[in-house]
């Protein structure tokens, strides 16, 4: 039977569409398996074991579970840089969190006459009751305060014997504190005498296992000594102890070291005693024999908290007014102070009284000479630390007696005429003020005069010697806005900031980059400056909003932990919006994953006041860019 002829060209047309379904089963087949291949390649180079891919068509679904979120992000991004993300379906899980680590157990255990307590954090499974027994059977009379707290928590390995050791102490200590941690073990005890002390250390030493660091502080009962003494001779055959008392074992080192400076030789010891009257006894013993060191001979004795020192014969006067005026100022309050100056063979020899103040250019101001009592020492003191800081003044000056009556005026008077230098020195005799130096006011000369006329009276005597120089600028002194904009782009040229991957942690690699950038931040003085956060193309566009908003804010973070004020900063995020390079690219994605530093011009701010376009585009326009820093993995 023949076909008619429309049935042939039908036929052939069913033919040609049933081998074209054929193929196009066969193609995507073809691609699924090679998406599927290059993929599963792509993340296992990337470390992504554990991700599978299944792809169904153009879609592919990639699922697994990943460690934590960063690691579930990283596997997107590496899998974006295959296919397309918007192929992509995420399927994924994350594994959950660890539970919080176990605290750190301790317990502190005090014994004396009243009785027992004991405090700190221990295991809920411990035998808490059975421990509180125990206590109450060593205290006897006394009581047991017991401020244990507990915690669910498995008991951590050398507790148990740390506190087994510990209550074994404890009888053997009836006053001590004992504390106590996983392992560790440490004792802080009296006993009645050296010899009691010593034996305890070794037999406690025997008793503790060999798994328990133990640390002891054990000490033994002092004698008393009243007074508490102490004499220290300097002359042409060295220097040596008539006696030497200390209330410790640092004290005592302070001393012989002071000592050895002074030119003591050869071996010397100091006796640790109870009865010592102020806490300060070293320090007021280091300072009078430095003191007698620098005068040159003669002697120091200390009786409780009396000192007389008594220079050699021939030593200058003012040496000794010089050495005696510092050590006064020195001196702990407790102690007092008897100077004596073998007289000189002739008046004269002492030389005119005189009293001197010197400004350094740093401030600080040294007074020397002589005043006529303690009470004008102390005002002239406060005068001066009134006018130039209390951290800046020095009082070396001594008591005289024979001293003009118009001397405490003449003294405050220049002390007030030096204030207006910024260097210089001013000399007050019984018959002349002397007062040179330089100042950064050119009134200044016409101004003191005033003050000392004044002060003194018109027909006074005074010398002036005052010069003028221009005030230099300040060292700290905020460099300009456009220079900080420049150094800020300086210094990410050399630096990029990045962040661990997919995530808005600032890596340890850029923490030098950030250093530079609060160190140039911090000579700035006050700018508006908004921080930026980009990304590239690649994931949702509001999860690159938020990521860029996270790497924007922890970098403000980062300046904030450096100290700097930040009150005039903002962060600000702009995802995929403003890219700066083809995101069709690595290296253009690359350089739009970047941090902006922009500083914020007064006509940005005027036109951001009445924007409402929060577009990329817009923040170009209303500032001004420093520079960028990148991350090279990830978003």
């Amino acid at each position: 039977m023949r076909l008619s002829s429309l049935m042939i060209p039908g036929l052939t047309f069913a033919a040609a569409a049933g081998l074209s379904l054929v193929a196009a089963g066969f193609a995507v087949t073809a691609v699924e398996r090679s998406t599927e291949t290059g993929l599963r390649a792509a993340l296992d180079r990337a470390g992504f074991t554990w991700a599978e891919v299944t792809a169904d068509g153009l879609q592919v679904v990639m699922q697994g579970t990943a460690p934590d979120e960063a690691a579930r992000f990283s596997a997107i991004s590496a899998a974006g840089s295959v296919i397309d993300a918007a192929r992509l379906i995420d399927g994924m899980d994350v594994r959950p969190s660890k539970g919080l680590a176990p605290p750190r157990f301790s317990a502190e255990i005090l014994r004396n006459d009243s009785g027992i307590s004991i405090i700190g954090l221990i295991p809920a499974g411990f035998e808490r009751q059975g421990l509180v027994e125990r206590l109450d059977a060593l205290a006897g009379a006394g009581e047991v305060a017991d401020f244990l707290e507990t915690a669910r928590y498995s008991t951590p390995e050398g507790w148990e014997a740390a506190l087994e050791f510990a209550m074994e102490a404890l009888e053997l200590l009836p006053r001590s504190k004992i504390s106590v941690s996983a392992g560790a073990v440490t004792i802080t005890a009296i006993s009645d005498s050296a010899a009691a002390k010593q034996r305890l250390e070794e037999q406690l030493g025997r008793m503790a296992p060999p798994e328990i660091t133990l640390s002891m502080d054990i000490a033994a009962p002092r004698p008393v000594i009243t007074p508490f003494t102490l004499r220290f001779l300097l002359g042409e055959d060295g220097a040596e102890f008539d006696a030497c008392s200390a209330e410790s074992e640092q004290s005592r080192e302070r001393i012989l070291e002071a000592a050895r400076a002074a030119g003591l030789e050869g071996e010397a010891d100091c006796v640790i005693a109870m009865g010592v009257p102020s806490p300060n006894w070293a320090r007021a013993a280091e300072l009078s024999i430095a003191s007698l060191a620098e005068i040159g001979g003669g002697s120091v004795t200390m009786a409780n908290a009396d000192i007389t020192l008594v220079a050699a014969e021939g030593t200058e006067s003012g040496v000794f007014d010089r050495a005696v005026g510092e050590l006064e100022s020195a001196l702990p309050r407790v102690f007092a102070l008897h100077a004596v100056l073998p007289e000189p063979e002739t008046a004269a020899a002492a030389g005119p009284p005189e009293f001197t103040a010197t400004l350094s250019p740093e401030g600080q101001v040294q007074l020397r000479g002589r005043l006529p009592d303690a009470a004008m020492r102390t005002v002239a003191g406060s005068y001066a630390k009134a006018r130039f800081g209390s951290g800046n003044v020095h009082t070396a000056a001594r008591i005289a007696e024979g001293l003009p009556a118009d001397w405490p005026v003449r003294v405050l008077a220049g002390l007030e005429a030096l204030s207006y230098l910024q260097r210089g020195a001013v000399t007050v005799t019984p018959g002349n003020l002397a007062l040179t130096g330089m100042s950064y006011r050119k009134d200044a000369p016409a101004e003191i005069a005033r003050l000392l006329s004044a002060k003194l009276g018109e027909a006074e005597q005074y010398e002036l010697d005052v010069s003028f120089e221009a005030p230099p600028e300040p060292k700290d002194k905020p460099i300009p806005p456009e220079l900080c904009e420049a150094e800020l782009a300086g210094a990410q040229a050399a630096g990029k900031i990045t962040f661990e991957p997919g995530s808005a942690t600032i890596a340890a690699e850029s923490r030098g980059t950030m250093d530079r950038i609060a160190e140039i931040l911090g000579r700035c003085g006050p700018v508006r400056l908004e921080i930026q956060g980009h990304t590239d193309s690649q994931g949702r566009e509001e999860m690159n909003q938020n990521l860029s908003q996270a790497r924007a804010q922890s970098v403000l973070n980062e300046l904030r932990a450096r100290r700097l004020v930040t009150s005039s900063f903002t962060a600000r995020g702009y995802g995929e919006t403003t890219p700066v390079a083809d995101n069709g690219t690595e290296e253009g994605r690359e350089a739009n994953r970047r941090i902006e530093f922009r500083l914020i011009r007064p006509e940005a701010a005027e036109d951001a006041e009445g924007a409402t376009d929060t577009e990329g585009e817009a923040g170009a326009d209303n500032s001004t860019e420093t520079g960028a820093g990148q991350e090279s993995t990830g978003q």
